[in-house]
This record gives structure tokens, sequence and C-alpha cells, in this order.
């Protein structure tokens, strides 16, 4: 940041639209599957045709009630819809159905940390509406193809108020939504696939002034990190264009992520131009209190809760409890391993070291793990009651239930002979050849080289194949070292 950019403060408020997660669209019965042929999901009523009428999606109700709920919202009772009037080349009616002065959820906040501080961005809305069909300008050179696949998909959109003061804050606030929607499991949050897409209202201003200047509207993101990318770079075009004393325009622009720029797509003035009314198809949804409380009772705890129940009632650390907590399925396996073991940290150990290492390695997520939680609960027993080492269940036995996962632990221990032994005799044998075999390292042992140890506990359990207990083999390397 120059000095001059260190005058300003960026001011950003967020639209994310979440795709639901429901089997049909908004106001029809046609599916809103993800990836199918071009325009084999469609029907007379998502193509617009004269005489159909929509039906409100009731799953759609259920999840919008959800995220109103997850976030502090006021649940509105009665809701009403408006037709938003605009060109929509790839929504057939022309027009979209959508709320306008009733918006199922008002109010509410969305919590995050920003280098190890809280932050908390207030929503001013989260409203109901459909999605517009795809457009695809690169594959014929004369035409836009049009796929209305997408034409009538349930959508909510979240807009937020313009609290948000940099790109870091941006990009955290859209994780904490992703995050959101995944674990009350309304959206899968893949952005790369359009089902998340966010638009950023960005102005500037001197700091310390408390008056909103003209902003400009970043339109349909599909990534965090272009998010980020088109603030910081508006926020320096702006300021430039501030300097120069020049008026700052209201405006819509897209951002172009080869180049790393905005462009300007049309000028906005305000809202109105849509002309909104009631959509005279549709009656009002009738939210009652009873059905809030049904859908508040239904929902599954949320990352900001497992948090708080692993660090209090199973004694994790909170590094790895947000850790785990960033994943809901990595979350949910804990759930089920916590319910299996009593040695937690261990459980947390397993995740945040050789599940993690061998999913990374292999580009895959915990869903497609093989080993079930019950297998590493069993792996947890072996090593507590001293039949295995971590270091052997994690390189060796790990892979072999990966590749074997029906296979228990303790048959894979057997099949390799890699059984921790607790003969003492045996072990105090091999302790003290070692030490016959290193009279200099003994001598620099006794006169202060404690760090040897670790040399001679390795040569013991070498000389043990991997089987010797490393615990019994330190009290008994000890207890010789000291005689």
């Amino acid at each position: 940041m120059s000095a001059v950019s260190d005058k300003y403060e960026v001011i950003v408020g967020l639209e994310v639209h979440a795709q639901l997660s429901t089997q049909s669209k908004m106001y029809c019965g046609d599916s809103a599957a993800f990836g199918a042929a071009p325009n084999t999901q469609v029907s007379p009523i998502s193509l617009g045709h004269p005489g159909t009428l929509p039906r409100v999606n009731r799953k759609a109700i259920e999840y919008a009630v959800k995220i109103g709920l997850a976030t502090g919202c006021t649940i509105r009772r009665e809701n009403q819809f408006a037709r938003k009037n605009y060109f929509y080349a790839d929504l057939p009616k022309g027009y979209q159905i959508t709320q306008d002065k009733t918006p199922i959820c008002e109010g509410g906040f969305i919590e995050f940390e920003v280098a190890g501080e809280k932050k908390r961005v207030g929503l001013e809305r989260i409203h109901m509406e459909e999605d517009a069909g795809k457009s695809t300008h690169d594959l014929d050179p004369y035409f836009t193809l049009v796929d209305l696949n997408r034409a009538g998909v349930p959508l909510i959109e979240i807009v937020s108020r313009p609290d948000i003061r940099s790109s870091d804050e941006a990009y955290q606030y859209l994780t904490e939504v992703r995050k959101l929607v995944r674990y009350l499991d309304i959206c899968d949050g893949n952005m790369e696939e359009g089902s998340m897409r966010c638009d950023a209202n960005i102005s500037i201003r001197l700091k310390g002034d408390t008056k909103l200047n003209a902003r400009v509207e970043v339109k349909n993101m599909n990534s965090m990190r272009n998010v980020k990318k088109a603030i910081e770079y508006e926020f320096e075009r702006q300021v430039e264009l501030m300097e120069r004393g020049e008026r700052l325009a209201q405006e819509t622009r897209g951002y172009d992520a080869l180049k790393g720029i905005t462009l300007s797509q049309r000028s906005k003035e305000m809202a109105h131009d849509y002309r909104y009314f009631p959509e005279p198809d549709l009656p009002p949804v009738i939210v009652t209190d009873e059905y809030v409380d049904a859908v508040r009772a239904a929902m599954p705890k949320l990352s900001r809760d497992l948090i708080v129940e692993y660090t209090t009632v199973y004694g994790l650390p909170e590094y790895d409890a947000r850790v785990i907590t960033d994943d809901k399925d990595t979350a949910f396996y804990l759930n089920d391993l916590l319910a299996l073991t009593k040695n937690y940290k261990a459980a947390s150990n397993w995740l945040l070291g050789p599940i993690k290492s061998y999913l990374n390695e292999n580009a895959l997520e915990i869903a497609e793990l093989p080993v079930k939680p019950q297998t590493i609960a069993d792996l947890i027993a072996l090593i507590d009651a001293g039949k295995t080492n971590f270091a052997v269940a994690s390189q060796r036995v790990l892979p072999e239930l990966v590749a074997n996962p029906t296979e228990s632990p303790l048959a894979v221990l057997e099949r390799l002979n890699l059984l921790q032994s607790s003969d003492e005799g045996m072990i105090k044998d091999l302790a003290v050849a070692v030490l016959a075999k290193y009279p200099e390292k003994v001598a620099a042992y006794k006169g202060g080289q404690k760090g040897l140890m670790g040399l001679f506990v390795g040569e013991v359990i070498k000389g043990s194949q991997g089987k010797a207990d490393p615990k019994l083999v330190n009290k008994i390397m000890g207890e010789l070292l000291a005689s």
C-alpha cells in the first residue's frame, strides 16, 4: 500500500448467491442437479411458456430458515414474492421471481477471525430467488450458446452490511459463509462450479470520515481469491481517481482474473430500474413459530458449537478444534471417533497427522477414506495397550488398512509380524549388547551428552526388528546407564 493509499480505507459489502442443494428447482419440479447435458432439465414452467404457474419449493423455505437461524436473523412469518424485471437472455420468462421488500431473513451477522482478532459483519437480509441459465460465449464464433438447466435453480442471496474493511476480511467472511452452508448441508459451496458466487460492493473514503461514497459493484466472482484481488485492485483504482479529483461513478464492473483488473460494464444508479412488483401467481408463504422451532431442533451442530465441545468436553487444544472444524466431514469423522475411544487427544492427532497426510498426498477428501473410525479407534487401543507404537501404526499399519479396509489392525500386525514385545528379558539383553557396542558413547552420555539416549534406544528397537516397546526400552536403558 502506498503512502497516498494509506490515507484511505476501503468499505466493502458482499452479496453471496448460494445455490440450494434441493432436488428440484425453486418454482417447478425440474431437476436441479449439476452436470447434466445442456437443456435437458427443463419444462414448460422453467421455459416460461404462457399459462404455466409456479409453485414454491418447500425444501428451499426450510434451507432459508436454517441459514437465518444459524446467523441470528429474524425470520419473517409472512413471505411474499416479487417480479424483478430485467433483460435475462438466459431466463426465458424475462423476469426473475425473487423477494423484494419481504426477505425471509433480516438482521443477523457472520463472525470470523482475521489475524487472531474476532470480527462481526452484520447482515442486511437473506432472501430467496431463482437462478438464471448459463450463457457461453467462446464455443461458437458467431453465436452465444444458452444452457437453461440452471434457470430456476433455488438461490439464497446473503447481503452483508458495508462492515468489511479489507480484502483479508472479505476472504475470511466468504470462508465462514461457505463453512456455514456446508455444515447446514444446504449448499455444497463449490464456487468453481458456480454454486456459490459473489458480488462485491466497493467504495473508499478518507480515514476518519463517516459518509459513504459512490460504490462500484463487481459482479459474479467465482472464487474467494478473485474477490480478494478485485477489492485490492478497486481500492487502488478508486484512490487514484480521487487523488486526481475525478468523480467516482456508481457502476457495475466485471473482474478479469487473467489480467487482475476490473472492467466497466454499465452505469448503475439505483435498483429501482428493476421495476419490482408483487408476483401475482404466488400466494404468500406463511412460516409459523412451530415450523421455525422444528427446523431449529433438527439443525446440526455448527463449527462454533463443535469448537466449544471439543475444547471443554474432550479437552482438545483450541488449535486442534479449529483446524478440524474447518471441514465438516473431518469434524463429523472425529465425532464418530470420539464416541469410540477415551483417548481423545490421540483421536485428534490421528486426524491432523497420518490421516491428513495420506489425504493430501493422494488428493482425497476424508469422505473417500476407506478406513472407518472404528478401525482407527482399534488402532489407538492397540497403541495404548502396548501392542504397537505410533510410528509403526502410522507408517506400516495404516497403509495396509487403506489397501485392505476390512482387515483389523491386530490382524495386520500379526500378518506383518509387527506385534510389539514387552519381553523385559529380551529387551535387556539387546540393551546390554548395544551398550557394549558403543563404550565411547556410553562414556560421553555419562559425561553429560544425554541426547545419546535416542541412539541407544533406536539401536535396541532396530535389533528387535521394530517389536520392542519404546517406553520399556527407555526405562530399561535408563536403569542400565544409571548403574
